[in-house]
């Protein structure tokens, strides 16, 4: 199939982003200067309102991790008033269920929270039009390890993390066995049953957490890691909404969540080396920082190895990394228009500060580093002749 820049797709979505100082090199339409920043003058602003986005029309939807789906309601706000005639929409089914959109055509763009497999990314060059799958880290946020015990007032439980692996494996069953009240000497635990809750539908956050667990205790959890819960009979919720539900409606239960949906559940601190470290989106920024590419990332695929075993200080190995997944060629110049101006608008400084406010997501922005080659590969977005 010959393919054909039938005009520049992202000329809209660069005048759109005039409005958060994006700005383009010589290299060609899309590139973006690593030194923007945002803000701007008052010709920033004038484009923003007159001109800009008002280039762009038309339609696109997204489904995918519900992980993400505080973040995105944050970006769907923040683009819609950059570019009012494109209606753009997500919905939070879950990553499995997501990423089966996205291929099978239903939706223009997906998120997950894990990367595609080698059979999905076969799917992804029909469905693609000959092109390629992108998978672009947009959002980084740590998985909270949620819990409902009301008589516990201190701010954190220290868990190590061979206790959080055997509490998922269910060889760990009280909130008051050795193993947590030596971690928590200051801390009058219950003498009260501990009930595990799980995703029941399949997640990148599960297969996110197993991964960890395989990392640090593969002795006491010896599924590896799934994006299917592997044991039967438990307490589980579907999605994070799910999921949150049932952790809050039983005193005793422990979940994983996705930390921007935490609430006012209790969270725990875990064992990194020789200390305990509670979430933050500092902490997950750091470790996503020491973790290298996967070893078959592309300059479209731009997949992380995370280093779930870390005992680097300051680190919160628990972290899920949800990728956004588009196509490199669409069929039609308006989609690739709309996802190209929608995934620069996440990538840029605006975006992703959006989504690290804490009452939106509270997730860790992207590097500049990382933005400078997220938007080298939404540049290669064309349309099919």
């Amino acid at each position: 199939m010959k393919l054909a820049r039938t005009r520049p797709v992202k000329t809209a979505a660069l005048a759109l982003l005039g409005a958060v100082a994006l700005t383009l090199t010589a290299c060609g339409p899309g590139s973006v200067n690593e030194d923007s920043t945002t803000g701007g003058g008052d010709d920033t602003s004038e484009d923003a309102g007159n001109g800009g986005g008002e280039e762009l029309s038309g339609s696109i939807a997204g489904a995918g991790a519900s992980s993400m789906e505080n973040a995105q309601n944050g970006w769907l706000a923040g683009f819609g008033d950059l570019a009012p005639g494109v209606t753009v929409t997500y919905d939070p089914t879950g990553s499995g269920a997501g990423r089966e959109q996205f291929l099978n055509g239903s939706v223009q763009f997906a998120g997950s929270d894990s990367a595609l497999d080698e059979e999905e990314l076969a799917a992804a060059t029909e469905r693609c039009f000959d092109g390629d799958a992108l998978e672009l880290p947009l959002y980084i946020s740590p998985i909270a390890i949620v819990y409902n015990l009301p008589q516990v007032s201190a701010e954190h439980i220290n868990l190590p993390a061979e206790t959080i692996a055997g509490i998922f494996a269910g060889t760990v069953t009280n909130w008051n066995d050795p193993e947590i009240a030596d971690a928590n000497p200051d801390i009058e635990l219950p003498d009260l049953a501990i009930i595990p809750v799980n995703r029941s539908d399949d997640s990148g956050t599960t297969e996110n957490f197993t991964e960890y667990l395989t990392a640090v205790a593969p002795d006491v959890w010896t599924h590896g890691p799934v994006e299917t819960w592997p044991i039967s009979g438990t307490q589980s919720g579907a999605q994070t909404s799910g999921m949150k539900s049932t952790v809050e409606s039983t005193e005793g239960t422990i979940g994983y969540i996705d930390a921007s949906q935490a609430g006012e559940l209790g969270t725990a601190a875990i064992g990194v080396g020789e200390e305990f470290v509670p979430f933050s989106p500092e902490a997950a920024a750091a470790i996503v920082d020491a973790s290298p590419a996967t070893e078959d990332a592309t300059d479209l695929r731009l997949t992380v190895e995370l280093e779930r075993d870390t005992t680097e200080a300051g680190t919160y190995p628990i972290v899920l990394i949800s990728y956004t997944i588009a196509c490199s060629v669409y069929d039609n110049q308006a989609d690739a228009d709309n996802v190209a101006a929608y995934l620069s608008y996440i990538a840029s400084t605006d975006g992703q500060d959006r989504a690290a406010e804490p009452d939106v997501a509270g997730s860790a922005p992207i590097s500049d580093d990382l933005r400078t080659r997220v938007e080298a590969a939404i540049d290669q977005i064309t349309v099919s002749e």
